[in-house]
């Protein structure tokens, strides 16, 4: 492990000692800290989100939410220390309460194997491990624009047996073996896919270039795909694991109507913790037909 990886990997475990309420209140100073900070990326991106997902919300509105989501935004950074820099069994004791629990189970027992479309909300680290103690689990990622931190994410990530798979033509046929073997995937649905590789579907009202992978494995496979999502609960006192079946059309042969139905269910999850989701990101860069007005 290059050696900066290993001075993140040593801090971790340090700052994993300190309690959960205590990092997550550390974390919100910290978020707060960002949110104040003028001319920063993350800044400029999570306003022009709030601006594009909530035209019609008043300025107040708006306002709440940003300072809302940079808290959570920095209890995401340190709890990092808690999920990667602790045995993976110290982090799995925050989970408090699962919620459809059940749906998974069923989905397993069926044969088929599982989608899980776990979207960047909440604590997604934490619900990797969860799922890896359910099942044998393998994940699409994209290698870090920093190099030194893949081989710390495949070791952090891996812990527990999951299967990390790149996001690419070879990888992606482990994801049709894996379901084949009635197993899970996991998948971040709402990342940015390349050209080519997604579709134009509503999200948040805007049209929105969003993956057709999810779509292709469940038309594919016949396999169930479920939506979850490790909700920080407040004051520090764990997460809730809440699991939710997508809308049925996903299973639809027509793939705009497919990609839809996840936006759809997506957006479902995210209006139930609002600030937990990751509103830095760029997620509408890419324009449909006729819309030449960039949005960033």
């Amino acid at each position: 492990m290059p050696w900066p990886a290993r001075i993140l990997d040593r801090l971790l475990a340090l700052l994993g000692r300190l309690p959960l309420p205590l990092l997550h209140a550390l974390g919100a100073i910290l978020g707060a800290l960002l949110a104040a900070m003028p001319g920063t990326r993350a800044v400029r991106i999570t306003r022009r989100n709030l601006e594009l997902c909530f035209p019609a919300e008043d300025s107040a509105f708006r306002r709440r939410l940003y300072w809302a989501s940079f808290r959570e935004m920095g209890k995401a950074i340190l709890e990092l220390a808690k999920v990667w820099g602790r045995a993976p069994e110290h982090a799995l004791a925050f989970v408090r309460e699962v919620e459809g629990e059940a749906l998974l189970d069923q989905a397993l027992a069926a044969g088929r194997g599982v989608i899980i479309a776990a979207p960047h909300l909440g604590g997604f680290e934490l619900l990797n491990l969860w799922l890896c103690r359910k099942t044998s689990l393998a994940i699409v990622y994209r290698p870090p624009t920093a190099a030194w931190m893949e081989p710390l994410l495949l070791a952090v990530r891996g812990r527990l047996g999951a299967i990390q798979v790149p996001a690419e033509g070879a990888g992606l046929r482990k994801l049709y073996r894996q379901l084949q073997a009635g197993a899970a995937v996991g998948i971040l649905p709402d990342q940015r896919p390349r050209w080519g590789e997604g579709v134009f579907a509503p999200f948040f009202g805007l049209p929105t270039y969003t993956m057709i992978l999810v779509s292709r494995l469940a038309q594919r496979t016949g396999a169930p795909v479920l939506i979850a999502w490790a909700e920080r609960l407040p004051r520090g006192h764990g997460y809730a694991v809440r699991i939710r079946r997508a809308p049925e059309e996903i299973h639809a042969e027509d793939l705009p109507l497919s990609v839809a139905a996840l936006n759809r269910g997506i957006e479902e999850a995210v209006r139930t913790a609002l600030p937990q989701y990751q509103w830095s990101y760029k997620r509408f860069s890419h324009l449909p037909p006729g819309e030449t007005r960039p949005r960033y």
